[in-house]
């Protein structure tokens, strides 16, 4: 009997579910294979946590993934709305399902306020970016799970 290969978490939008912020997806084909070759599962913890598609764009203002779970900094959406429960609740959930899996990696889509591996939008709205991770990045780290980006994977 063959072993079965390690399941990762991975963004769902780069499996072609239309699930970003716009109502898009950014389908990356090195992902959409993982899936379907049954060696990752997908997740939004955007939808995780109750936002809709489409939704207003979010940013983190005043730190970053790991400011936000300390309570340091908050997700904060164009409006000026503060969605920091729903990507404390998508990130919390998301977690749950890759122990549930089994999950020790995590492919997630760089510059997201939740999936950001290494950087992330500054907070101003402006394009600008910074160094830092994302909500759910943050917290799957902190759990042992190994996080890294699309930009990371080899062909």
């Amino acid at each position: 009997m063959a072993a079965r290969k390690p399941i990762r978490l991975v963004s769902a939008c780069m499996t072609g579910t239309p699930c970003r912020y716009n109502g898009q997806a950014k389908p990356d084909p090195r992902v959409i294979r993982l899936v379907e070759h049954q060696e990752a599962i997908a997740v939004c913890p955007e939808m995780l946590g109750g936002l809709s598609t489409p939704r207003r764009p979010a940013e983190i203002v005043g730190g970053d993934g790991d400011d936000v779970l300390d309570g340091k900094a908050r997700v904060i959406d164009e409006s000026g709305q503060d969605v920091t429960e729903a990507f404390l609740a998508g990130a919390h959930q998301a977690l749950k399902l890759a122990q549930a899996a089994g999950a020790r990696e995590a492919i997630l889509k760089e510059f997201s306020p939740s999936c950001g591996c290494a950087t992330i939008y500054d907070g101003t709205f402006s394009g600008k970016r910074q160094a830092g991770t994302g909500v759910t990045a943050a917290l799957l780290r902190r759990y042992g799970i190994t996080v890294r980006s699309e930009l990371a994977l080899e062909e």
